[in-house]
């Protein structure tokens, strides 16, 4: 298919999508952008005027449009709220597939889309290499999020705090895991690429709690990236390579009965299998098409998995006296696009030297939406800075998230403030006094 063909199909997508929109407002009232900028061009019922005639702006000023469309976390706060059921999410990322096939891709962003992550073992080479040497650009900081600073590259990232790369990937720690049959269950575990090559320690906590709880792991050592980061910069080329490269893993791994559920500790990723990867099928073969929808369905996050499948008892678990403060920030995939809230606090009961506090705002979004932390970073500061300011004022010593994105944006926004707050995703937390 030529690149106009493409172009005209999501164009007439879009349309179809933008009809059930009544330009009520409701979505103002939660969108985390507008309440920073409050302009109308930055809310969801904005930027749906703008893609009704999108055609005409992309020739008359795709630059405009580029920059209107780029706005957007893709949190679903929108649509989560939307009284008339409007598919924002869809509607923002069919623009924004449209918009690339205009313009087209950045050199930098089609070389770590097409060809760095689409081929995961010289992807996991790569982050190996920058784990040797990142002591000659990082600094790390001596606080309670252990995050490191690039004075190097302060003219890019600015005093942005991030995390330092592990000795170890996961699947260089745990090797091809192929699953128990003695268990009761068995499962895959989809780490993706934040658990698998940062957040190690949140795949060892799934590791822990599965194999404490009966069920037999699978988990191969060349997933490839579950494509949102891709889809999110409206590359469909990068996107599509991607979810096939995919596709033909869990082929490899089978889909039949004996394995009943697909697990992941990263809200995205389980978005992403859930959903993205049926609904932007049309145009793969049959066959494909048909292994999607079996990931679809099998597609489930840890915590869901663990309070919904496996009815984990939490009742009556009181917490110590002298339990610890923790506050729960909600991931916006999580609990907008996945329907997981309760899940999370109540699992959370599972180690009783903690004690929930909760915070203002809780599930407002924390800023970061993947590369929107990098293409607007005044604004992800912003909206970051006010989730910050909510987590200090809770009186909590640490802070949980369930998404590995969460954590490094709320890292980043502690550390500047040279808060003593821990960051931890809930997996550690529930886990840590596990035999």
């Amino acid at each position: 298919m030529n690149d106009m063909e493409q172009l005209r199909q999501s164009l007439v997508k879009i349309d179809d999508l933008l009809a059930s929109c009544m330009r009520c407002g409701n979505c103002q009232a939660v969108c985390p952008v507008f309440t920073q900028t409050r302009r109308e061009a930055d809310v969801a019922r904005g930027k749906i005027v703008l893609l009704q005639n999108l055609a005409y702006e992309l020739i008359k000023d795709p630059k405009a449009v580029e920059e209107r469309l780029t706005r957007c976390l893709l949190c679903g706060a929108c649509e989560h709220n939307c009284s008339t059921g409007v598919k924002t999410l869809d509607i923002f990322i069919e623009g924004r597939i449209a918009l690339t096939q205009y313009l087209k891709l950045s050199p930098l962003k089609k070389l770590i889309f097409q060809s760095l992550l689409t081929h995961p073992k010289l992807f996991s080479k790569a982050i190996h290499t920058g784990s040797l040497f990142q002591g000659l650009i990082l600094r790390r900081q001596q606080n309670a999020q252990k995050t490191a600073t690039a004075p190097l590259l302060k003219p890019f990232l600015g005093a942005r705090h991030m995390p330092t790369l592990p000795k170890e990937q996961l699947h260089e720690k745990y090797g091809v895991l192929t699953g128990d049959k003695s268990k009761k269950m068995n499962v895959i575990f989809y780490p993706g690429c934040m658990t698998d090559k940062v957040y190690t320690q949140i795949g060892d906590a799934v590791i822990k709690l599965l194999n404490h709880y009966g069920v037999g792991v699978i988990m191969p050592d060349d997933f490839s990236c579950c494509g949102l980061p891709a889809l999110a910069s409206g590359d469909k080329v990068g996107y599509d390579t991607l979810v096939k490269n995919n596709i033909s893993v869990f082929e490899r791994l089978g889909l039949g009965d004996d394995v009943q559920y697909i697990v992941s500790a990263c809200p995205s990723c389980t978005e992403t299998l859930h959903k993205w990867w049926v609904r932007l099928s049309e145009n793969y073969s049959e066959k494909d098409r048909e292994i999607l929808k079996k990931i679809s369905v099998k597609a489930i996050d840890i915590h869901a998995f663990l309070y919904n499948v496996l009815k984990v008892d939490t009742k009556d678990l009181v917490a110590k006296e002298n339990a610890k403060k923790i506050t729960y920030h909600e991931s916006c995939h999580l609990k907008k696009s996945l329907g997981i809230s309760k899940e999370v606090r109540e699992l959370l009961k599972l180690n009783d030297n903690y004690t929930l506090v909760e915070m203002a705002e809780a599930d407002k979004c924390c800023g970061c939406g993947g590369s929107f932390t990098l293409t607007q970073p005044e604004l992800s500061l912003q909206i970051g800075t006010r989730k910050g300011l909510n987590i200090m004022k809770s009186g909590a010593e640490e802070v949980v998230a369930a998404c590995p994105a969460c954590m490094m944006q709320i890292a980043d926004i502690l550390g500047r403030n040279n808060s003593n707050i821990k960051v931890k995703h809930s997996l550690e937390i529930i886990a840590e006094n596990l035999k």
